[in-house]
């Protein structure tokens, strides 16, 4: 029997959307890193991250957006780094124990998004 994909254990799709949600409202009221998103239209900005994680975690996708590396190269040239990266990290792992998610699997979400620093930041 195969194993079932994070996006699947985790909760699917409510579950990343509701993640989602509470993620954003938690980067946009820290002054570290909502500056980064001023002129975004957030609903756009949600629902290409409910995608990008959709596909990120395994589950059924449609993400077409840019490549990390292109997508956050104009936020890089505006300052972005490893702290900020840290910073959002740190409240996807706030959201995720909010949400009641367990530890292990959290710690494999954990570990898919350290493994975007390299691109995120054109590292």
């Amino acid at each position: 029997m195969a194993t079932s994909s994070l996006y699947e254990r985790i909760g699917g799709r409510d579950a990343i959307t509701a993640a989602v949600g509470i993620f954003y409202q938690k980067i946009m009221n820290d002054p570290l890193v909502a500056p980064f998103f001023d002129g975004y239209e957030m609903p756009r900005q949600i629902k290409k991250q409910i995608a990008f994680m959709t596909m990120a975690f395994g589950g059924p996708h449609g993400y077409t957006g840019r490549d990390l590396r292109t997508a956050h190269a104009p936020l890089v040239a505006r300052g972005l780094g490893e702290v900020h990266f840290n910073a959002i990290a740190g409240h996807l792992d706030a959201t995720l124990h909010e949400l009641g998610v367990a530890q292990a699997l959290i710690d494999e979400a954990m570990t898919i998004v350290g493994g975007t620093k390299a691109d995120v930041l054109n590292h």
